[in-house]
């Protein structure tokens, strides 16, 4: 009786343990599937090429407030993030800027912004690019009420721009100003945003580590699903 008992009782552990190994895992998450070197400069074509002889430069906050964080200063946790790709067109007056209605029709047809974010500004009229008057003369590619939206409400963490779209802050020092306060920085002179699709993808932003303020080289990598 005694054998019956521990027969049965070794067939349920076993029926049990082999259930338990059927079972179907955990849903392994979502990969990356390959790496785009977004940093001017590193092609196949100059693989020694690096980030100090790019024109890939990152505009920390102490750039535009002194006593700010520079470029070696801003925490590491900020310099990994989800990064969205927002395409630039040309506005009917020639100066193109992302405006809030802009961020309104990409959040309707891709979902809101991701928090802390990086949002990079891709020309969709690269073909049309500025000539080398308008790049003394054309404002920052995103409009003030935007660009406060983002870090305001979506907490925006930085913006990236490639090397054909300008970056000039000093013609609205206000918006400057808001962007160091947020500890917000600009990435300029980035690369090959065509090969990006507009969500899913995370960047990594690997600035000199120096402590001077002004631009400072970096080099930005972006991982894609």
């Amino acid at each position: 009786m005694r054998i019956r008992s521990f027969i049965i009782a070794y067939a349920l552990v076993l029926a049990i343990l082999l259930f338990a190994d059927r079972r179907p895992g955990p849903k392994q998450p979502d990969r990356y599937s390959h790496v785009v070197d977004l940093t001017d400069g590193q092609t196949a074509a100059a693989p020694q090429a690096t980030a100090a002889e790019s024109r890939t430069r990152i505009i920390a906050p102490a750039t535009l407030i002194p006593g700010t964080w520079t470029a070696g200063q801003i925490p590491p946790d900020r310099l990994i993030a989800p990064l969205v790709v927002v395409d630039l067109n040309r506005a009917p007056d020639g100066s193109p800027q992302i405006s809030l209605d802009d961020i309104a029709a990409w959040e309707a047809q891709h979902g809101a912004i991701p928090q802390g974010a990086v949002v990079a500004i891709r020309r969709a009229d690269s073909h049309d690019a500025l000539s080398t008057n308008d790049l003394s003369t054309a404002p920052f590619p995103i409009a003030r009420d935007a660009a406060l939206f983002l870090v305001d409400a979506r907490y925006t963490i930085g913006f990236a721009f490639a090397v054909d779209t300008p970056v000039d802050l000093t013609s609205d020092r206000t918006l400057a100003r808001q962007l160091a306060l947020h500890g917000s920085y600009v990435l300029e002179g980035a690369a090959r945003f065509t090969s990006l699709p507009a969500t899913g993808s995370l960047i990594i932003v690997a600035p000199a580590k120096n402590k001077k303020p002004g631009k400072a080289p970096v080099r930005i990598l972006a991982m894609v699903r």
